[in-house]
């Protein structure tokens, strides 16, 4: 296991991969001194730090994800919605032909353990309201504002 900070504007990112995959991008309170390195992290936290710069919309890191078989499908959903663009839980779940399972959709996003780079931040509520985001609200609002999807 290879273990990466990068100190971001909203704060520490913990980047966790193996020898081929990205595992996970998470909120910390703090970096750890214990890192340890690879050409995964190393992309990684240079794609974070684009992104955070307004030079990189897209993410080209190789992803390892765990979850269902429904998760799975709403993860990728995910990751086609545009920079900058906004879609909703009941969206989201409509387009898998699941038009019911608004709340599953919001589960999913809540287990998504690769944040940013898998853009649960871009789902919001019907009303376009912020909801649901397992870091804090603070994090979507900072996020979406960097994007140009949400106004001052």
């Amino acid at each position: 296991m290879y273990r990466e900070y990068l100190k971001s504007p909203v704060g520490y990112l913990e980047i966790l991969c193996d020898e081929t995959h990205l595992l996970s991008v998470s909120f910390v309170s703090q970096a750890n001194k214990k890192v340890s390195s690879n050409t995964i992290t190393n992309n990684t936290r240079t794609q974070l730090q684009e992104y955070f710069d307004g030079r990189r919309k897209q993410f080209d890191l190789p992803l390892k994800v765990e979850g269902t078989e429904f998760q799975k499908k709403v993860w990728g959903k995910l990751k086609r919605i545009p920079y900058g663009k906004l879609e909703t839980y009941g969206s989201v779940a409509k387009s898998l032909g699941k038009p019911l399972a608004s709340r599953a959709v919001g589960g999913a996003n809540n287990k998504n353990k690769i944040g940013i780079i898998i853009p649960c931040h871009r789902v919001v509520g019907t009303s376009g309201s912020l909801t649901g985001y397992a870091p804090g609200l603070k994090y979507k609002e900072f996020l979406l504002k960097l994007e140009g999807s949400l106004e001052d």
